[in-house]
């Protein structure tokens, strides 16, 4: 994780007390950003580790891999917040953080949603695979298009409408309500209608990006434009 204050998400929760504690606690313990960037990894790999478990199971033991999934899932977020404040409040950050900051969320994307996708077809639904992966890239090329810009020179962008918090919002929630499935007999169709929501979600994002990025490299001096 880097001090680059110009790549950093705008994020409400940053400023509770809950997260200043947490924070806190972690830089007392001389904690690593760059070891909470890649525990946040370790979060995603099992929360898809249990998603795709889950297609097979029936009962409480589906509903309890689903919901130990969502917290997961969460818990992959916490980190992501947490390894930004050690170490920029705390000034903890090392010469590899740009590296951390950036690397273990894309794993962490195509970990939790090509898992979801596996979880899905698991239950039943064949080809949900595929909208798992379909979501995955999405998700890459949002996290691409932004540092396309940064690259050019241009603020990062971390508009929507479904960017990273709102991707992991949407599967949180898919995760839950399929923990109640067997209640209506679904198998395996909430999770495919919200790796489809993510999908199209992350595409208008991808879309608005690049449009907000060509608008940014229009509208300043020709001078500053790369040749």
């Amino acid at each position: 994780m880097t001090q680059d204050l110009d790549n950093r998400r705008p994020l409400a929760v940053r400023d509770t007390g809950l997260a200043r504690w947490m924070a806190g606690r972690l830089a007392e313990a001389k904690a690593s950003p760059d070891v909470i960037s890649a525990l946040s990894v370790a979060f995603a790999a099992l929360g898809a580790a249990l998603i795709m478990a889950a297609g097979g199971l029936e009962g409480g033991m589906r509903a309890a891999a689903l919901v130990l999934a969502a917290l997961c899932v969460q818990a992959r977020l916490l980190c992501n917040l947490l390894d930004g404040m050690v170490a920029v409040e705390h000034g903890r950050s090392g010469s590899a953080g740009p590296v951390w900051n950036e690397l273990p969320d894309r794993v962490a994307d195509v970990l939790l949603l090509a898992g979801a996708g596996y979880g899905a077809r698991t239950a039943g639904l064949h080809g949900a695979d595929a909208f798992g992966w379909i979501a995955a890239v999405l998700a890459v090329l949002t996290a691409y298009v932004r540092e396309l810009g940064r690259g050019l020179g241009l603020p990062a962008d971390f508009s929507g409408p479904m960017a990273k918090p709102q991707r992991m919002a949407a599967l949180t929630a898919a995760c839950l309500v399929s923990a109640a499935e067997p209640l209506w007999g679904g198998t395996g169709q909430v999770l495919l209608l919200g790796l489809l929501a993510i999908a199209v979600g992350t595409l208008v994002t991808v879309v608005r990006r690049t449009r907000n990025l060509a608008r940014g490299l229009r509208d300043r001096p020709s001078s500053e434009n790369p040749r």
